[in-house]
């Protein structure tokens, strides 16, 4: 299921997705969002997949649009076109957004534009201590795509996301995590383990029961108070019949380590 651009490895429930353009930061072109796409698409749909970890080769997340090639002046697609074309590759962030499975970022080297928004997109980011983050998109003209201001909004509020949109500072991990932007700061030689051991942790969870958590918190973002309780009490009541569960309280009075059995 791979492809030279957008690598797949599944290993004891944990999809590893790699963006492999190493020699240009991985940015993005036209066969990685496809690549993106039909991964992410894997990862939701495949019951093999209860975690995903999305990593960048050659020590760089993703740098955004590959805006060389924008420079370079081929002719340009007609509106519509490029509109189809971008919107149709921005599914990614969706797909990993909405997901009912945890997905993890290897945030190093660089995360920039559309390559923040994507790390965005996922429910944890493990960062490395020099790597760079920034939107980016205004200093090459562009308005930003892949969903980086809905996310940068919901979670900082509209003020913070004006300010790292309209003034595109770079950030160092440090400031991104005092601004909760990234999960944890790992030293560089620390963050390929650090990442993986924490997204395999999530694969060998309850996964149901970690995907209704996902669902709770997605349905925040837009539905009512009464409509939220409502999902949670479906939730709560579903995930409380999974062996899952059981296996959980058991070793919960028990007091060991529970070992689930939906894997």
């Amino acid at each position: 299921m791979n492809n030279e651009i957008v690598l797949q490895h599944l290993d004891h429930g944990l999809l590893t997705i790699t963006m492999n353009r190493p020699d240009r930061r991985n940015a993005l072109n036209p066969d990685m969002t496809l690549g993106l796409v039909t991964a992410a698409r894997r990862a939701a749909e495949d019951h093999e997949v209860r975690a995903v970890l999305l990593k960048g080769a050659g020590g760089t997340f993703c740098v955004g649009g590959d805006v060389k090639s924008m420079a370079e002046g081929r002719a340009p697609l007609p509106f519509e076109a490029k509109k189809t074309n971008l919107r149709r590759g921005m599914e990614v962030s969706r797909i990993l957004h909405e997901m009912q499975k945890p997905v993890v970022a290897q945030v190093d080297g660089a995360a920039a534009g559309a390559g923040l928004s994507i790390a965005l997109a996922c429910d944890l980011r493990v960062a490395s201590a020099s790597v760079k983050i920034t939107t980016a998109f205004a200093k090459v003209g562009l308005s930003g795509d892949y969903g980086g201001t809905f996310f940068l909004t919901q979670m900082l509020g509209s003020a913070r996301a004006r300010e790292l949109y309209l003034m595109s500072p770079v950030l160092t991990a440090q400031e991104a995590l005092a601004l909760g932007l990234v999960t944890k700061v790992v030293p560089d030689a620390e963050v390929e383990q650090a990442a993986h051991d924490l997204a395999m942790s999530l694969a060998q969870g309850p996964s149901i029961t970690l995907g209704y958590i996902k669902k709770n918190i997605n349905n925040a973002e837009h539905m009512s108070l009464e409509a939220c309780f409502d999902a949670e009490a479906m939730h709560h009541s579903r995930s409380g019949e999974t062996a899952d569960h059981k296996e959980a309280a058991k070793a919960f009075v028990e007091k060991r380590k529970p070992v689930f059995q939906n894997h």
